[in-house]
């Protein structure tokens, strides 16, 4: 259905017809500004004139015509626009008809309007309701699953192409000979391994993908887990600090399994670095798991690295006693004392003068693969305070001062209920009367958490995962 324009003449006369109603309708309101290309003054010839960005006042003869013929002839290649009716009427174009959908009238419109010619589109253009219009999508569906099965071949061969590289990762990540030999460091090479397997994996994904046309889709997806892994890493603070921990700690060894340590206050046996904690066996033979991110931080004092140690305690001597010669008497004591070893030599030095009694301070060494530390040190205080106790040096005691009140009842000193044997008193208190030599002398070091730690080591299914390498050198 077309309707040509009219021509220029009669659009005058029409024109002329209208002036009294435009007259009226000034006076009513000043409409004279919503009238495109009218104006109350005359133009100024003087001004210049874009005509570009204007609207030409005349049309030429067909004009109209012209644009009908074009927008028809663009719709009639579109099938779902074939039934679309346009009419042009000085340059204004009325689309009418029955679309499907919203986006279809739009898309319409946005064509009819970039047509030479065209100064607005009034798009009266409805939605067709009808049901056997909107069952399309059925044929649309029908047409994916058309599309999809002629793509099937190569989505079988992309799938092909990313399984081999996965299966082809795998298999060098188990190879486990290949990155021992590479990394020594069995926490190192596990995550060289894994970074193998990662890579392989991912380029098999990208391959894939590419074949198939969807690297956009890859992009955005390698876009959102850049996101996820920030927002992780913030969430995951700890684990990761942990994880690398563990990496510093297997690559420094400052232990061996075994090894008597004191990490901060957290004291026992080390059994196992593993990757995520080193797990102790305390003095008690309970285990005692820390965090490998406490551990790398922490002040770690380990009593087996050096095999001397040495013990010291302190005795105190009466204030009119020579100390040298209490000294000198501790130190020869100390000495003759096998469990001491002679190099260092036993050393002896006053700490501490009070008002009733002076404090020396003596210090030993042992070797603590032959004689334990705390045993030592017990007969060795023993041993010192019997020597002064018989050189004639007294061990003073705390002294108190009594003050009585007169106005008080005397209190019953002197009164005994029961009588001392004179004997009695005078004998040496706390003596065992029936002490071997081999009783005194058990300095022989404690193994029984040792055992326990090396037996636990040969039976746990786990020992495989421990990162402590006894062949490497302790840091």
């Amino acid at each position: 259905m077309r309707r040509i324009g009219r021509s220029p003449f009669g659009c005058a006369v029409q024109i002329t017809k209208l002036i009294p109603f435009l007259l009226l309708a000034a006076w009513i309101a000043p409409v004279h500004a919503a009238i495109p290309g009218f104006t109350s003054e005359p133009a100024d010839a003087s001004l210049p004139v874009d005509v570009e960005s204007q609207i030409s006042q005349e049309l030429g003869a067909g004009d109209d015509e012209r644009i009908v013929e074009r927008i028809t002839g663009i719709f009639a290649e579109l099938p779902d626009f074939e039934n679309v009716g346009v009419e042009a009427s000085e340059g204004v174009v009325t689309l009418s008809g029955l679309l499907p959908d919203s986006e279809a009238i739009k898309r319409a419109e946005s064509i009819a309007a970039r047509v030479t010619g065209v100064v607005t589109v009034q798009n009266d253009i409805e939605r067709d309701l009808s049901v056997e219009q909107n069952l399309s999508i059925l044929g649309k569906a029908s047409g994916f699953f058309d599309d999809f099965l002629a793509a099937l071949p190569l989505f079988l061969v992309a799938l092909a192409v990313a399984l081999a590289f996965v299966f082809t990762g795998v298999i060098l990540s188990r190879a486990s000979f290949v990155w021992d030999r590479i990394s020594p460091n069995a926490f190192l090479a596990e995550l060289i391994a894994s970074a193998v397997k990662f890579v392989f994996m991912l380029g098999g994904i990208v391959i894939a993908l590419d074949m198939i046309g969807a690297g956009a889709l890859l992009g955005a997806v390698l876009g959102g887990a850049g996101v996820i892994g920030i927002a992780l890493g913030f969430a995951m603070r700890d684990t990761i600090e942990n994880y690398v921990a563990s990496l510093m700690l297997s690559l420094r060894q400052p232990f061996r399994p075994n090894d008597h340590v004191l990490i901060d206050d957290l004291e026992g046996r080390v059994i196992r670095l593993t990757s995520r904690a080193t797990i102790l066996m305390t003095v008690d033979g309970n285990h005692l798991r820390v965090p490998n991110s406490q551990v790398f931080k922490a002040v770690i004092l380990n009593f087996t690295t050096n095999p001397k140690r040495r013990f010291e305690f302190e005795l105190g001597i009466d204030a009119d006693d020579d100390p040298r010669a209490a000294m000198k008497l501790g130190r020869e004591t100390l000495n003759n004392r096998k469990f001491i070893v002679d190099n260092p030599e036993p050393a002896a030095r006053v700490t501490q003068v009070g008002d009733s009694n002076i404090v020396i301070q003596f210090l030993g060494w042992v070797d603590q693969r032959d004689a334990d530390w705390g045993k030592s040190r017990s007969l060795a205080i023993a041993s010192v305070k019997d020597a002064l106790e018989e050189g004639g040096f007294a061990l003073p005691e705390p002294i108190y001062r009594l003050r009585f009140d007169g106005r008080t009842d005397p209190l019953p000193i002197g009164r005994s209920a029961k009588p001392v044997d004179s004997a009695q008193e005078t004998a040496p208190r706390n003596r065992l009367a029936d002490t071997s030599a081999a009783d005194e002398e058990d300095i022989r070091p404690e193994s029984e958490i040792s055992a326990m730690v090396e037996n636990e080591r040969r039976s746990d299914p786990e020992q495989s995962k421990d990162l402590l390498d006894t062949k490497r050198p302790a840091e």
